[in-house]
């Protein structure tokens, strides 16, 4: 059996979702496991896809880093799948697929995964110098304060009676930002 999995990152990314589900379908996937969350949060469905897998089937994905976040990652996947025999595919694999079936598909799978990751830290370490430089310019100035922006609505309900927890709810925001607006502002209420 083919079974499919798709993952975009966010829920805005529904176009691309779209998308992975029609090239999963038009590969003949049977089952499709889908969803929207990051490669760092906690996956469900691949782990149910990973689960509902039985010896024979093959997993398959439209690109490398929708299945897994790291080199590490994508192996741990890789031997989890063949402890219960089963393959895994990639549709876009640099303009061809692979099929982890075969030895050599299993090399490439392997060395495309640790040119991924290697480009990935190479763009983070950029990014990173990218923004000290900016830092040192003084042209970065870090995310805008969106707690601090609330100060009045949290004064104003707090003196009406409301508790911190329903305040955090209502303004959405964490209780420990309410918590600390309060304790700042208390010489003044």
């Amino acid at each position: 059996m083919l079974v499919g999995y798709a993952r975009t990152s966010t829920s805005e990314q529904e176009a691309g979702l779209l998308a992975q589900h029609r090239d999963l379908r038009q590969a003949s996937v049977e089952k499709l496991f889908s969803e929207q969350v990051s490669s760092v949060g906690q996956r469900k469905e691949l782990d149910a896809s990973l689960d509902f897998l039985r010896e024979g089937d093959t997993l398959v994905v439209t690109k490398l880093d929708r299945l897994a976040r790291s080199t590490s990652h994508l192996l741990a996947i890789v031997d989890r799948l063949e402890e219960k025999r089963v393959g895994l595919r990639i549709l876009d694999f640099g303009g061809a697929s692979v099929d982890t079936k075969s030895p050599s598909g299993k090399l490439m799978l392997t060395m495309f995964a640790a040119m991924a990751q290697f480009e990935r830290e190479m763009m983070l370490e950029r990014q990173r110098e990218g923004i000290a430089k900016a830092k040192l310019d003084g042209k970065y100035k870090g995310r805008k304060p969106t707690a601090r922006a609330k100060i009045g609505e949290v004064s104003k309900l707090h003196l009406d009676g409301v508790g911190p927890t329903q305040i955090a709810k209502l303004l959405g925001m964490g209780r420990a930002s309410v918590y600390r607006i309060l304790a700042e502002a208390q010489p003044r209420l």
